[in-house]
């Protein structure tokens, strides 16, 4: 079956490859434009681009594929190439644009969505993120057939897979990424054998994955810390969890990269502590104080400029101690 694929990061990527290593001719690849990154800023081709110029794929790079918006000559120029590559299906991953109605008719068998979530949960931005935030047992990968709404299509495929009280959005992210590759290629030979059929979406159950603000990685010691816990697993590897230390030479940033919920006997006074408070120093971490009556163990952490290190190597060149609160502005006030 020939297909457009259209998609941008490595989620769609592993997409692609899939696609390709099933023996599906793809004679168009389309992926947002060379975006700048990293510490020189200089552009960088898409993880999808790169695929497609290793397979010496036909790419184009709208910046928008309304014909009667901003850039009416970009999406021109990629209405023409789909009409030229005569494809069966397309198939979008994690794109970052708008289709408009014409894409969605463009092919015979119209566009086909990879979404890594069990819809109608978690639809937009980011499933992944915020199903380990809220706590979820179990996410998975949904095959849609796209309408103009917001991942409101018809489900034609769905598997599930669990979460684990250890997964981070980097780990599940590429877990979802492979399990997304094996759907489309099974719901693809299913198509083309008449065998697919599609399943409106319940109306029972629809919740909104919105997109990731960097505001939401500073962390609120008064929530509880199974809360806490999740976020810091949500938010690695972006925007990464943060918070601020005040000590006599000023604030410091810390990222918090690993934690785990404190089970430890509750210290005299515990209760009264401030939230974000560290009760106690050891080797294992930090302990923490949070909202609810509960506390939470720091056991990977990053210093501004540093690397990812175990809080006990931390500890070495950095004089965190007991009493000191997490999450100030401003260095303690002394008598």
């Amino acid at each position: 079956m020939k297909v457009i694929f259209a998609g941008t990061p490595d989620f769609a990527r592993a997409a692609l490859a899939a696609l390709l290593q099933a023996g599906h001719p793809v004679p168009l690849v389309l992926t947002q434009p060379d975006r700048p990154a990293g510490r020189g800023m200089k552009l960088q081709p898409s993880p999808v681009k790169q695929l497609a110029q290793q397979q010496a794929i036909a790419l184009a790079q709208p910046r928008s594929l309304r014909l009667d918006g901003k850039y009416p000559e970009d999406a021109a120029a990629a209405q023409a190439a789909i009409a030229a590559a005569q494809a069966d299906v397309m198939v979008v991953a994690a794109y970052g644009l708008i289709l408009p109605q014409w894409v969605l008719e463009a092919p015979r068998l119209g566009c086909l969505n990879i979404h890594a979530s069990l819809l109608p949960r978690w639809r937009g931005a980011a499933p992944i993120h915020r199903a380990i935030e809220a706590g979820d047992s179990a996410t998975g990968i949904t095959i849609m057939q796209m309408d103009a709404g917001l991942d409101t299509g018809d489900m034609l495929l769905r598997q599930s897979l669990p979460i684990t009280a250890q997964d981070n959005t980097a780990a599940l992210h590429d877990r979802l990424a492979a399990l997304g590759g094996q759907l489309i290629v099974q719901a693809l030979a299913e198509a083309a054998q008449g065998r697919l059929t599609a399943q409106p979406q319940p109306q029972e159950g629809i919740s909104y994955a919105h997109k990731i603000d960097k505001a939401e990685a500073a962390i609120d010691w008064s929530a509880p810390a199974a809360l806490i816990e999740r976020r810091i697993r949500a938010f690695d590897p972006f925007p990464g969890a943060s918070t601020s230390v005040a000590g006599p030479a000023g604030v410091e940033i810390l990222k918090i990269w690993r934690s785990q919920i404190d089970s430890c006997v509750p210290l005299p006074d515990a209760d009264k502590a401030e939230k974000g408070q560290i009760l106690a120093v050891s080797d294992a971490g930090l302990r923490v104080a949070c909202g609810a009556g509960s506390s939470l163990l720091l056991t990977e952490l990053q210093r501004a400029g540093g690397k990812r290190l175990a809080a006990r190597e931390l500890l070495r060149g950095f004089a965190l101690q007991p009493g000191m609160v997490l999450g100030r502005t401003s260095p303690p006030q002394h008598p």
